[in-house]
C-alpha cells in the first residue's frame, strides 16, 4: 500500500493558493484513477483507489500546513505503512513554475508542512516538489507569495502540469524516478 499525501491549507480562501498545489494534484490523481469518495478520517479527507495495479491512499490533512505530519502519523499507523511508502506532493518556491523534482529524504527548505512531517516520522520520504517559484515583487515575502491566489494563467498551467504527473504516476510507484522526470521534461 502507498500512500500519497497532498499537502495544503483547508477553506475556500485557500483553495487556489501555490501552497494548495498539492491538494490540487491529490484531486487530479484521485480524479483520473477513479478513487473511491473523499471520508473524514485522520485529521483529514482519505480515498482509496489503484493506481496501475498498486493499491493507494490519498490523503489530503486538514490539520493546517504546519502541523500535517500529525494526520499522516496517523494514517500510518491504522494501514501500518512505512515512511518509504510515502508520497508528498508540496509547492516549492526555489523551483518556478512548470519544473518539478523528487527526492527522497533531505532539508526541508522552510516548508513548514515537511518540517511538521519531518518532526513526526523523520525524514525517509518521497517528495514530489512542485515548482511555484518565488515572487517577482521583492516587497512580497515567501509566506504572502506562497499564501497568495494563482492568477488565471497559473492555474492553466498547474492543470497542464497536474495532468502530465497523473498520466505518469505509476513510474513513481514502481520506483522509476528518472523515468517519470523523463517523460514529464519531454513531453
Amino acid at each position: 500500500m502507498q500512500l500519497i499525501v497532498g499537502l495544503g491549507n483547508i477553506g475556500e480562501k485557500y483553495k487556489k493558493t501555490r501552497h494548495n498545489f498539492g491538494f490540487l494534484l491529490a484531486d487530479k490523481l484521485h480524479e483520473n484513477y477513479n478513487f473511491g469518495q473523499w471520508q473524514a478520517k485522520f485529521d483529514g479527507e482519505i480515498s482509496k483507489g489503484v493506481i496501475a495495479d498498486f493499491e493507494c491512499l490519498i490523503l489530503k490533512p486538514h490539520t493546517f500546513m504546519n502541523l500535517s505530519g500529525q494526520a499522516i502519523i496517523k494514517a500510518m499507523a491504522f494501514y501500518k505503512i512505512k515512511p518509504q511508502q510515502i508520497i508528498v506532493l508540496h509547492d516549492d518556491i526555489d523551483i518556478e513554475l512548470g519544473r518539478i523534482k523528487y527526492k527522497i529524504a533531505g532539508g526541508n527548505g522552510g516548508h513548514n508542512g515537511l518540517k511538521s512531517i519531518d518532526k513526526m516520522i523523520g525524514k525517509n520520504y518521497q517528495r514530489l516538489r512542485l515548482g511555484v517559484g518565488r515572487s517577482k515583487n521583492e516587497n512580497i515575502d515567501s509566506a504572502s507569495h506562497v499564501l497568495g491566489n494563482f492568477s488565471n494563467e497559473e492555474l492553466r498551467e498547474v492543470d497542464k502540469i497536474n495532468q502530465k504527473i497523473s498520466s505518469d504516476f505509476q513510474l513513481l510507484l514502481d520506483g522509476d524516478a528518472n523515468e517519470f522526470l523523463n517523460k514529464f521534461y519531454i513531453s
